[in-house]
């Protein structure tokens, strides 16, 4: 079945314009026809090709392992960069630990300030140690592993309500 659409002939189209063009007496354009055709295709078995198949094969595992050491080289390199911005990060905790050690430290020597210490007893009432009301600690032992042997000392009571 064919169906179409004509197009006029250069003598019909001078009747729709007035500078028509010499006359021919044949088509402006080509005509346009549609066929439409069914193809059965049903019947038709595809033939396996071993060769092609081989080759289809090899380039599908030679595609994967392309495929995985590119994914190996960009799994180090992000790593990598992780790696880089951990340590940054490390980094950065550290100065931040070794700051708060200085002020800690510099806080614990302001507290353990003996002028200090005694203004604030003075200012809770408290008076200095008479003469055996105290007694020092040996210097000669400064490793903490050395075992210490006791001893028991005689306990003196002093009263605060004077």
């Amino acid at each position: 079945m064919a169906a179409g659409v004509l197009y006029p002939t250069m003598t019909e189209a001078g009747d729709w314009s007035a500078q028509a063009p010499p006359a021919r007496g044949m088509f402006i354009g080509t005509p346009e026809i549609y066929i439409t055709r069914r193809i059965d295709n049903s019947r038709l078995v595809k033939i396996t090709d071993p060769k092609r198949r081989r080759e289809m094969v090899s380039f599908g595992i030679t595609l994967a392992i392309l495929l995985l050491l590119t994914m190996f080289y960009v799994w180090q390199h992000f790593s990598a960069i992780n790696y880089g911005y951990e340590i940054e990060q490390l980094k950065s905790e550290r100065d931040v630990i070794a700051a708060s050690t200085r002020t800690l430290t510099l806080e614990e020597a302001s507290l353990k300030d003996v002028s200090r210490i005694d203004r604030l007893a003075r200012g809770m009432g408290m008076q200095p140690p008479v003469e055996g009301q105290w007694q020092p600690m040996d210097g000669a032992t400064t490793d903490a592993a050395t075992p210490v042997m006791a001893k028991a000392n005689p306990i003196m009571v002093v009263s605060g309500m004077q």
